[in-house]
């Protein structure tokens, strides 16, 4: 961990370096037919949320609220939402990308404050969001006594898979689906070392100017994401969330940007969580002004164009500023060391 949290310090280096305030005013948001908050992230400006490794937002578009994974922690998710004036008792359904604990483990604020919402998530063999399986999948053995075969050698018809939230209103999602109008999960499966298997969903929104999507941890590679999302349609107007390269060299994050900049062709990205900070400063680079900071608390207006504006309509700066890095690489690396510098340099 010393060595990733090392590395991530080199790569930050271009991003503090070639970091410099643009105080032009903003411009009156359009009227947008989306907007995105973020609730859950480990970098931020807005002093009064607390920052934390994970992920969570609320999208709103289509007419609909939803609330994408919980973050890693119910009493921070509880504290972002309430500070940040977000009543997740009143949501359409809820998305958990995968299983990780930073992507669910918010469950339980969620749970206490809408106890009936509606959860997609993805199925898995089995586990924290497992699918029954026939009884059939082990081997039988009529040698052994009774007492030393499953169920005394009586083999039943379905494993029933247990949860971490009984009564929950969960429902597993195995394949690409639409689950409101105009609104689509798409399923995706990791075949990367560390994740091989792993299922993960990503939202994907249609509005009159291309597709909004929305990505956990991108553990089956972005690319991937995003080739099924344009089947439903090719125009990707706005990606947001986690892109899973933390501790990637600069020739894999560079094919990427290349990738997302040059086949995918979107409008604007806002990437966040696990992207990494030399990822950050490569898709900064590659984007320019359609690269939009997405830290703790923004919220998007997406309409034609898309604008990040905060409680305070924060002015648009570098990938990450110098506090943000430091408390990023800081959470990355595991150290209980989060206490914020000083707010009055920025």
């Amino acid at each position: 961990m010393k060595h990733l949290a090392a590395a991530l310090v080199f790569f930050s280096g271009a991003v503090l370096l070639g970091a410099c305030a643009d105080n032009r005013p903003q411009a009156a948001p359009e009227a947008a037919t989306a907007r995105i908050t973020i609730l859950y992230d480990a970098f931020g400006r807005q002093p009064e949320l607390q920052r934390d490794w994970g992920f969570s937002a609320l999208i709103e578009a289509g007419g609909k609220r939803i609330l994408f994974d919980t973050g890693n922690n119910p009493d921070t998710l509880a504290h972002n939402a309430q500070a940040r004036g977000v009543d997740l008792a009143s949501l359409d359904f809820v998305v958990v990308s995968h299983r990780h604990g930073d992507h669910m483990g918010g469950m339980r604020y969620l749970l206490a404050v809408n106890p009936n919402a509606k959860i997609f998530a993805p199925r898995e063999p089995f586990g924290v969001f497992g699918g029954d399986i026939p009884g059939s999948f082990y081997r039988t053995e009529p040698s052994l006594a009774p007492e030393e075969r499953y169920f005394g050698g009586i083999q039943p018809d379905i494993l029933h898979a247990g949860t971490a939230w009984p009564g929950a209103n969960v429902q597993l999602i195995d394949k690409t689906s639409q689950i409101a109008p105009g609104v689509h999960l798409i399923a995706t499966v990791s075949e990367k070392p560390g994740t091989l298997e792993m299922k993960e969903l990503s939202l994907a929104i249609e509005t009159p100017e291309g597709m909004i999507v929305v990505v956990g941890c991108s553990h089956p590679g972005v690319e991937r994401i995003l080739e099924a999302v344009s089947k439903i349609n090719p125009h990707i107007h706005f990606l947001a969330g986690g892109i899973h390269l933390p501790a990637a060299k600069d020739p894999e994050i560079a094919a990427m940007a290349v990738t997302l900049h040059d086949t995918y062709k979107l409008d604007f990205i806002a990437p966040g969580h696990c992207t990494g900070e030399a990822t950050f400063a490569a898709l900064k680079k590659a984007f320019g002004e359609r690269y939009l900071y997405a830290g703790l608390g923004t919220r998007f207006l997406i309409g034609a164009t898309a604008q990040p504006v905060s409680s305070a309509q924060v002015r648009r700066t570098a990938a990450l500023d110098a506090q943000d890095a430091l408390v990023y690489r800081r959470l990355l690396a595991g150290s209980d060391d989060l206490a914020p510098a000083p707010l009055a340099a920025r």
